[in-house]
């Protein structure tokens, strides 16, 4: 996909806050420092429209990202392993829960791993959540270019058993660096977007 116009809208904590413009959304849910900003950057082909951070836990708000005028992304709070209380650790997760099971534009999700790992029980119980609330995923598997790409499929394999993907789920290899999977994971995202 071409992206002519990317924008910043709105890090938004309540439903009164989220966009009104009633376009499709697609969430992206990860584990902190995951490198959900580097994946968003990489597809919009902008260097830093979504902030990239090496603290962990830096996005604390859904940040809303108004695509071509067509479709949002919707940037949650990462999982795991973020340095927070666990009173706000509670609160993001009540916000994410919200957002996820009341929102009427939202299409399904992007849930971004890290391929050179097996999934972690964060990524198993999110990927788990996510299909048990019947959300349509795409997983998307980066850091791909840390990687001999010959050893790729035995990662993929990593991933795709380490988190049962269901059969109608997307698994896209994925670098943010080289933008290897850029071209696959728009095509799932705009599949997901005209569901």
């Amino acid at each position: 996909m071409k992206v002519t116009k990317a924008e910043f809208v709105i890090s938004a904590v309540h439903p009164g806050q989220y966009p009104k413009d009633a376009l499709p959304e697609i969430a992206l849910a990860g584990r902190s420092n995951v490198g959900k900003s580097s994946l968003i950057n990489r597809l919009i082909h902008r260097k830093n429209l979504a902030r990239t951070s090496s603290k962990p836990g830096k996005t604390q708000t859904i940040n809303f990202y108004r695509i071509n005028g067509e479709l949002f992304f919707a940037d949650m709070p990462g999982y795991g392993f973020a340095k927070v209380s666990k009173s706000v650790r509670a609160a993001w997760g009540r916000m994410v829960e919200g957002y996820l099971t009341t929102r009427d534009m939202l299409k399904g999700a992007i849930q971004v791993i890290d391929l050179r790992h097996p999934p972690t029980r964060d990524d198993v119980a999110m990927y788990e959540w996510l299909t048990y609330h019947q959300i349509p995923v795409i997983v998307a598997a980066t850091k791909a270019d840390k990687i001999s790409r010959g050893r790729w499929p035995k990662h993929l394999k990593q991933v795709r058993e380490g988190l049962d993907i269901d059969p109608g789920d997307s698994l896209v290899l994925f670098s943010a660096d080289t933008g290897q999977g850029k071209e696959e994971l728009w095509t799932a995202i705009r599949r997901l977007a005209k569901s």
